[in-house]
């Protein structure tokens, strides 16, 4: 018996160089995969660079102007939010009053609770950030603004592309007063007396330990300087008695005598240039701490072209009484006691470092 066959299956079959060039594909392929799987995980290991911001600029410690272009606002208070973005607003409100031209100095009062430095931080950033000239700052901290929830108001100071003051500027400085009739009664003497008119006062800020009467103090300003910006601040939480003082910048009418003409309470400025700092903070309360202080304002002047000789206008903010008397003794070591400057001198709440006792700002004449 035969054995049985089974049938041959036939297979369809590649030719031989057919099938090399398959294998050599498949091999190109799986080479292909594992170079970009060895890449990918090479790509993986590398540490990604850090990116860096850049650092944003401090404010100048101080600036030169001219004073024949120099003009004042006053930025509206606002209870929105805190004080960051009060702050903002602010600079922003500033910038439309002024029509956007340059600001050369600023002065935050500050109320309540918030980090006084954010406000040169913050000026700082928007200043940065819209590619403009930074301006000096100087921050006080006050015990409080007209208006509830209102923790900052900020003065500037303009330098417009046109001459605005042909003739020059005046500073006055009030002396203390018991109320705010007074104070205003005082600065419209020292206007008369440098035959200035009501009406070229361009601002006026009233330091008052009460704001019990700042509307009555407000509409009396209107009336009496109605092209002025105003601002009215509260000194101290808790003043122990009453006082007033009230400040006022002027374009003058006619050309001054010289340069500069230094009077009682009141300074007149025809300059081609002046420098005005921010504040200088003294920290703790020893005689060469005040000295360290005004040192540091030389060289800040000095930076400028100007010295602490050539000072017509010192502000200083002190926590304490005995404090303000060290100040004006120790001055006098720095500045021309023959030409007293005109001076603000306030007790306010706070400054910003804790450990600051008193703050100095100047305004001079430049070289």
């Amino acid at each position: 018996m035969r054995p049985k066959r089974f049938p041959v299956l036939k297979s369809v079959l590649l030719p031989v160089s057919m099938r090399r060039i398959f294998i050599l594909s498949l091999c190109l392929l799986l080479a292909t995969g594992l170079l970009a799987q060895k890449r990918k995980k090479k790509k993986e290991d590398v540490e990604p660079i850090p990116q860096t911001l850049p650092v944003t600029p401090d404010p100048p410690e101080a600036i030169a102007t001219e004073p024949g272009r120099l003009s004042f606002q006053v930025s509206p208070l606002s209870a929105k939010g805190l004080l960051s973005q009060q702050v903002h607003d602010a600079l922003k409100a500033l910038t439309r009053l002024n029509r956007g031209v340059p600001i050369v100095k600023l002065r935050a009062f500050v109320a309540g609770s918030g980090d006084l430095r954010r406000v040169k931080e913050i000026v700082a950033e928007d200043f940065t950030e819209k590619k403009q000239a930074l301006p000096a700052v100087s921050t006080i901290q006050v015990g409080a603004l007209t208006l509830s929830g209102a923790q900052v108001v900020i003065e500037a100071v303009s330098s417009e592309k046109k001459i605005v003051n042909p003739s020059g500027v005046a500073f006055l400085t009030g002396a203390e007063t018991a109320n705010a009739a007074e104070a205003i009664a005082q600065l419209q003497n020292s206007l008369n007396g440098a035959s200035i008119n009501a009406a070229d006062v361009l601002r006026v800020t009233c330091f008052m330990t009460s704001l019990a009467d700042v509307q009555t103090t407000r509409t009396a300003v209107a009336e009496t300087y109605p092209s002025a910006a105003a601002n009215f601040v509260q000194m101290q939480r808790l003043g122990l008695e009453q006082q007033v003082f009230c400040e006022a910048v002027a374009r003058l009418g006619a050309v001054p005598s010289q340069p500069l003409v230094l009077g009682t309470g009141v300074v007149l400025v025809n300059a081609p240039k002046l420098v005005m700092t921010s504040t200088q903070l003294v920290f703790r309360d020893q005689d060469s701490d005040f000295r360290l202080a005004y040192q540091r304002l030389s060289k800040t002047l000095a930076a400028q072209g100007a010295t602490l000789k050539d000072a017509f206008w010192t502000g200083t903010y002190v926590l304490t009484r005995p404090n303000a008397a060290k100040l004006e003794n120790i001055q006098w070591e720095f500045m021309d006691r023959a030409h007293p400057p005109a001076h603000l001198g306030l007790q306010i709440e706070g400054l910003p470092s804790t450990d600051a006792t008193a703050a100095i700002e100047v305004m001079a004449l430049g070289h």
